[in-house]
């Protein structure tokens, strides 16, 4: 009994410490662009937790687009919806997903406030395993038409399709099925292409997003870290915090780009051709430590983790050290503040948004859990020039939390539709957004 006493004790006041916590020195826009500011790392036995409560939205409420755009909700009631692929017919594919069963890798005091907070911030529902196909035929922005497009599947994330195959990205494989113009359900068995790093006892970022080619040759695929900081060992990290390439004619797989903590999104940048991921960068160094970021993928390419991050600055807490490492990690193209959770990226030309939106990347920030004041919780427009960013973001997308601290809904995947409106999965708010140009008026 007194040592339950003596446990209830310690959590109370750990929870305490982390309620109050420390607040963010920097407003959060120093956190973003091409040379943020980075200041020394905040290091505490819990780090500062700050969750937004996941309530959903009430009936008929909306986000808040910016001036000349309006939102409206493409599709409602969906279960946990967190990537979008938009299909050339102009279907729309939305995963209904979740973790999988798993122990996180998180033990103790930190592996208890973990599933605490995880369930309160909304991601503690099961997985639908499921990839659900929505359908605008008449044009008026709202999907009249849903299918279960593939079920039971293993925690589904990306999403390519390639010719007349369809790939999907399961949290510890890449599978394909066959699919033809038009499908509404799939009742072909999927077949794996090739396993990714995912198994095991614990998978802590088990997300996986593909992207195919331009000539559909390979597909492209990210993989999280099995960790924060790989406090539970190298040995637990092989293959991943990486981007891998996958030959289709031949299976051959290779890692294109190390030292990513948590690559997620993928976009192709139309005027260079390159390949652009978004990376969920380290925790607990503080509320301004360490950015995320966007940044095109440089083949053979080490982005720092676990050892630095933005290149040279030393994470202590990574051993043994690997200065060999650091001295060739390279220094991210962007960055989007420190704990935004930025997941989606899509790169756009020609659009139905407004002139401002016509060249750049869309990303969907899912929000900071470990930040006083919160970041993210929205979604954003970088505008690039020649291809590159060339400035300060855009809010698109915003009003996702209440003055009170509450998530009506946290924003992930984000696509342009064949009609030019940007879609935004939204898994706490089950819904898929679409945001446009603002209507026109009418003289009555």
């Amino acid at each position: 009994m007194r040592n339950t006493f003596l446990l209830l004790g310690m959590v109370l006041s750990v929870a305490a410490h982390a309620a109050c916590g420390s607040t963010s020195r920097l407003a959060e826009i120093q956190g973003i662009g091409v040379s943020p500011t980075l200041p020394p790392p905040d290091t505490s036995l819990v780090p500062t937790i700050n969750v937004a409560n996941a309530v959903g939205w009430p009936a008929e409420a909306t986000p808040v687009a910016t001036a000349g755009t309006t939102v409206t909700a493409f599709a409602r009631g969906l279960d946990h919806p967190r990537w979008l692929y938009v299909l050339p017919n102009g279907d729309v594919l939305v995963a209904e997903t979740n973790a999988p069963p798993r122990s996180s890798g998180v033990t103790g005091i930190k592996g208890w406030f973990f599933k605490r907070y995880q369930k309160k911030a909304g991601a503690g529902v099961p997985s639908a395993n499921r990839i659900t196909l929505l359908r605008d035929a008449d044009g008026d922005g709202v999907a009249e038409t849903r299918s279960p497009l593939l079920t039971g599947l293993h925690s589904p994330f990306g999403m390519a399709l390639v010719g007349d195959t369809l790939y999907l990205a399961n949290a510890d494989a890449i599978v394909k099925v066959p699919y033809a113009a038009g499908d509404t359900t799939i009742t072909a068995a999927v077949t794996t292409v090739t396993t990714l790093p995912g198994a095991g006892t614990f998978n802590h970022h088990w997300t996986k997003n593909i992207i195919a080619s331009v000539d559909g040759s390979k597909l492209y695929a990210t993989v999280g870290s099995n960790s924060n900081i790989a406090e539970n060992g190298m040995e637990n990290e092989v293959g991943r915090a990486a981007i891998w390439e996958i030959d289709l004619a031949t299976g051959a797989k290779r890692i294109v780009a190390s030292g990513l903590r948590n690559p997620v999104g993928l976009a192709w940048n139309a005027e260079t051709g390159a390949l652009w991921t978004a990376v969920n960068e380290r925790d607990e160094l503080g509320n301004d430590l360490v950015p995320d970021y966007m940044t095109a993928v440089q083949d053979g390419g080490f982005y720092g983790w676990p050892y630095s991050y933005f290149g040279s600055h030393v994470d202590d807490r990574a051993k043994p050290a690997r200065p060999d490492l650091v001295a060739t990690a390279i220094v991210p193209d962007y960055a989007l503040g420190s704990h935004t959770a930025s997941l989606g990226l899509a790169y756009t030309g020609a659009n139905a948004l407004p002139a401002l939106f016509q060249r750049g990347m869309f990303v969907g920030q899912h929000g900071s859990w470990n930040r006083k004041p919160r970041s993210g919780y929205k979604v954003i427009f970088v505008p690039f020039t020649a291809g590159q960013p060339s400035g300060p973001p855009v809010d698109v997308l915003t009003g996702f939390v209440t003055d009170d601290g509450d998530a009506m809904g946290r924003p992930v995947g984000v696509a342009l539709d064949s009609r030019g409106g940007l879609l935004v999965a939204d898994d706490v708010g089950n819904v898929v957004w679409r945001v446009t140009g603002a209507a026109k008026m009418t003289r009555q």
